[in-house]
Formats: structure tokens, C-alpha cells, sequence
């Protein structure tokens, strides 16, 4: 049987913390943020966790061998 591979869209997008969170970036932050408010620039910095339902998904796509 071939090996299972590690997708590299999600592998690009997503982080696995050591407590099983799944971070990512806020969407709606890559460009045409001018049009977006400060107030809403401001609450999409930094990252958050997914919920518990997506984050199975994540984990995976991005463990080849499980």
C-alpha cells in the first residue's frame, strides 16, 4: 500500500499545540484590508484555536501515518 501523505495546504495554515489545539490565523488579514474598519484589523491580529469538531480534520490531514 502507498503511503499516506501529509496535506501541505493544511500543513501551511495550521499549527498543532502541545495541549492538542489546532491554531490558525484570523481570516480576511492577506490583503484589501483597507476597507476593513481599525477596530476590525485590530481584532483579527494574532491567532485562534478552532473548535473541537474542525480541529479532528486538521490533525488528520496533517498525520500521515495514523
Amino acid at each position: 500500500m502507498p503511503k499516506m501523505k501529509t496535506h501541505k495546504g493544511a500543513k501551511k495554515r495550521f499549527v498543532v499545540s502541545a495541549t492538542g489545539k489546532v491554531k490558525h490565523k484570523h481570516a480576511g488579514t492577506g490583503h484589501l484590508a483597507w476597507r476593513k474598519t481599525t477596530k476590525q484589523r485590530r481584532q483579527l491580529r494574532g491567532s485562534s484555536s478552532l473548535n473541537s469538531a474542525d480541529a479532528r480534520r486538521i490533525v488528520l490531514a496533517l498525520s500521515p501515518g495514523k
